[in-house]
């Protein structure tokens, strides 16, 4: 691999967390479809993206490598997939307010997995910042529930789609975490099409007994379109970034950045559907940014 900087990891990690934000909109345009077939079609889409990029721009692909780290691309392929299926489930199973807030507790698992299973310890700068930037995100998830629906507020909700969601962020980052000695050996798009395909074979072989084998095949072009969209941006590009990214960051960090999830979902609310966000968005947007800022300003 070529020389990467801190700079350019940070850059990668930004612009995945921006486009994270999108799946919430084409998720919302695929509701009438199962959450073994959202994932699994999303991690086709995916793989199919990133096998065009290796051909037509013929990028090499490393075979060798992929051979010598094939354990351990699948069990993050295993991983990779049980996040998508769980976080999935906890949008159809539970409030909006409960999925964003307990998925985004990643960077506090991936932070302490980092600090009990790699012995990488986070700075006191680090630390702030993170709970900066979750707290901005709580704002944010707890108002707009809030105005949504004023009869019910706050955690009141199906407690299996509240455990699928932390579920989510658990595997997620033991995902990061595993997942970033692979990346420092390997080129990104070598690393994650098998890591896609491994993810998209344990959503079907999942689906067998979850979904009574139903991995549901998308034949309305207003299916299809959302579909193509949810497996190039979210996953294809802003997922292979933010893997990407732990090339330079910690996995907690790069973890961190994915909490600009709600100012990209915002942006594009804005644009595609016209919801003008309230007041609070704009504060819990600036203690994201403040946050982000802090782990940014982290030094190994």
């Amino acid at each position: 691999m070529g020389a990467r900087t801190r700079k350019v990891a940070l850059s990668e990690g930004i612009t995945a967390g921006v486009l994270f934000g999108t799946a919430a909109i084409f998720v919302r345009l695929v509701q009438n479809l199962n959450a073994f077939s959202i994932a699994f079609w999303r991690l086709i889409v995916a793989c199919l993206g990133l096998a065009v990029i290796l051909i037509v721009f013929g990028k090499s692909f490393s075979f060798s490598l992929v051979r010598k780290n094939l354990k351990e691309l699948i069990f993050l392929g295993v991983f990779l997939g049980l996040h998508f299926i769980f976080f999935v489930s906890a949008v159809k199973d539970t409030t909006i307010l409960n999925a964003t807030v307990l998925v985004n507790t990643t960077p506090i698992f991936s932070m302490l997995i980092s600090s009990f299973f790699f012995n990488l310890k986070p700075s006191r700068f680090a630390v702030v910042g993170l709970i900066v930037s979750f707290t901005g995100v709580c704002l944010i998830a707890y108002f707009e529930a809030t105005i949504a629906n004023a009869d019910s507020v706050g955690f009141s909700s199906s407690w299996k789609g509240d455990l699928e969601a932390v579920l989510a962020a658990l595997v997620e980052a033991f995902y990061l975490n595993y997942g970033r000695r692979i990346r420092s050996e390997m080129t990104i798009l070598s690393t994650m099409l098998p890591i896609y395909m491994s993810a998209a074979f344990v959503v079907g072989i999942l689906s067998l007994p979850a979904a009574n084998g139903t991995v549901m095949l998308p034949t309305d072009i207003g299916v299809i379109l959302p579909i193509v969209g949810l497996g190039v941006l979210p996953t294809a590009t802003a997922h292979t970034l933010y893997f990407s990214s732990l090339s330079n960051l910690k996995s907690f960090e790069t973890a961190t950045l994915a909490l600009l999830e709600p100012i990209g979902a915002t942006i594009l609310g804005i644009m595609v559907f016209s919801e003008i966000p309230e007041p609070f968005f704009i504060l819990g947007a600036a203690l994201i940014l403040l946050g982000i800022v802090f782990v940014a300003k982290e030094r190994y």
